[in-house]
Formats: C-alpha cells, sequence, structure tokens
C-alpha cells in the first residue's frame, strides 16, 4: 500500500468506522477539547495529540471553539494488527515531549505548508514521513500497553507479522538481511517465517526486494540539490551488485533507475499541478 498521509483541519473530521483501513490521530490546536476515559476526562493543551475511535464510541469531545488538525494513516503501513490499532482509540499523547514532541510539530508544520509545495513530489515525500513517525509513535504506544489475554492464534500471528514488517523496515539498509536473519531475530525458524508470508501472496525474499526498490524510488527522485547517484542509493538500501539493481528496478517500475531519476527532476521543474504519480498526500493548511 502506497505510504502516503492525508491532512486536514476540520474540528469534527469524519472519524470513519475502522473498516476504511485508516486510522486517524489528531493533533490539538486550540479551544477546549477533552477526552473520556473511565475515571474522568483528559483536557487537552495545544500540540497534544489524541487517536479517535469509532463513531459509536469515540471519546474524544470538542467545544464549538476548538480546532484540530487531523492526519490519516493506511493502518497497514504501521506495522500493527487491527485489534491492536483499535486499542489505541482516545489514547492521549502530550505534544511536548519525547517522540509525542516530534509527531506534533511535524503534522503542524505540514498542514501549514502552502499549496504548491503540498501538491509536489517533495510533498508526497513529506506526506510519507508523516506516516513513519506516526508509526514510531503507534510502536512505542503498543509495547508500554499489557498484552491482551486469550488472544486467537491468528490474532498471534498476525502481529508477529507486523512486527516483522517493523523489523524489516528499520534493516532494509542492511545487505546481510534475509530470511535467516529475521527469523533468527524474532526466535523463529525461516520456515515458520515463510509461512507468515503466504497469506500475503509473496515470499519473504521479494517482499524485502519491493521494499528496497521503493526506497531507492523515493530517493532517487529527491531535490536536485541533494540527488545522490544511483550507485550510492543502491548501496545505501542493501542492494551490492549495481547490474543486479538496475535490472530489478527496470523489471518493478518499467524504466531504468537513471531514466526514472531524470523524469523525477523534470517533474519538479515543472508548476505544481495535480499529482501525475497519484501518490501525493492532500494536505489543507491550518487556520
Amino acid at each position: 500500500m502506497t505510504r502516503t498521509a492525508e491532512v486536514d483541519t476540520e474540528r469534527d473530521a469524519a472519524t470513519g468506522t475502522g473498516t476504511d483501513g485508516l486510522l486517524r490521530l489528531g493533533v490539538h490546536v486550540r479551544g477546549r477539547a477533552v477526552v473520556l476515559h473511565g475515571d474522568g476526562e483528559t483536557v487537552l493543551a495545544p500540540g497534544d495529540l489524541v487517536f479517535r475511535g469509532r463513531p459509536e464510541a469515540d471519546p474524544l469531545r470538542l467545544a464549538p471553539d476548538a480546532r484540530m488538525t487531523f492526519v490519516r494513516v493506511p493502518r497497514a503501513c504501521l506495522g500493527a494488527t487491527d485489534a491492536e490499532l483499535d486499542r489505541l482509540a482516545g489514547c492521549h499523547v502530550p505534544g511536548g515531549e519525547g517522540v509525542g514532541a516530534l509527531v506534533s510539530a511535524f503534522l503542524t508544520s505540514l498542514a501549514a505548508e502552502d499549496e504548491e509545495l503540498r501538491r509536489s513530489r517533495v510533498g508526497e515525500l513529506l506526506a510519507r514521513n508523516a506516516v513513519d513517525l506516526v508509526a514510531v509513535l503507534v510502536t512505542q504506544l503498543l509495547d508500554g500497553m499489557p498484552r491482551v489475554p486469550g488472544s486467537r492464534e491468528g490474532d498471534g500471528a498476525a502481529a508477529l507479522l507486523a512486527r516483522v514488517r517493523v523489523f524489516v523496515e528499520e534493516h532494509l539498509a542492511d545487505p546481510d538481511l534475509s530470511p535467516e536473519t529475521i527469523a533468527r531475530a524474532h526466535h523463529i525458524s525461516v520456515r515458520h517465517l515463510h509461512k507468515l508470508f503466504q497469506g500475503e501472496g509473496v515470499t519473504v525474499g521479494r517482499w524485502i526486494r519491493s521494499r528496497r526498490l521503493e526506497s531507492c524510488r523515493r530517493d532517487l527522485g529527491g531535490p536536485a540539490g541533494r540527488r545522490p547517484t544511483v550507485a550510492a542509493v543502491a548501496h545505501r538500501w542493501g542492494f551490492t551488485s549495481p547490474s543486479h539493481f538496475s535490472r530489478a528496478f527496470r523489471d518493478a517500475y518499467g524504466m531504468s533507475p537513471r531514466a526514472w531519476q531524470e523524469r523525477a527532476a523534470a517533474e519538479l521543474r515543472t508548476p505544481a499541478g495535480p499529482a501525475g504519480s497519484g501518490l501525493a498526500a492532500r494536505i489543507t493548511p491550518a487556520e
């Protein structure tokens, strides 16, 4: 799934049902906003973060003067199961310290960018960075929560697969990343690891390669002043053979790495318009 985020500033943005595949995270801007919980309520300060819940049980309450920035992130990009993400509903994160401060500042700045930047390839990259930051926050929060007793075997397999995906993302640059190293890090057999990916319709090795190629594609499409060479990008993301990288890139995207880099440079020089790649996030400036 494309790693993009959508940001808006509607005070009563739809919470959704959870069936649309999106997780919603709010950053408090101003006015009175409270999160209800079993033993009372928590009043949000400007910059604080809160995860929204399903409409029938959404714990967030906003006064008429309240304004919040909401980010909608594809759940599949967050390295957690739907059941785990649902547990975050109503979770309040202070926006003045730790990872919460990083996420709050980044999302606030992202929403304040002008329309031209938001619709450019740079805006797309910023939106993907927003997803990565939210994924870090989600991982930190879930790691600090007690495990739910009596979970089904299927839920356990999904959670393990989610942790494997996060591990792979964190070690993509390691040329020694392999099914063997992944299995060893998670104390499972290679056979068990391959079984986890059977339902995904892809082998472990092919999934690693696709994630590496996507990272390479992103870096090759960066601003011209900071654009690295094709060889440097390939090496950065674990490809030890330049010729193998070029073949794999062409097979995946229908053009050579150099051709993609030149095309991206041309698009960055073109005045902003509808995103040609169809991947850019839609971002509305804060009021």
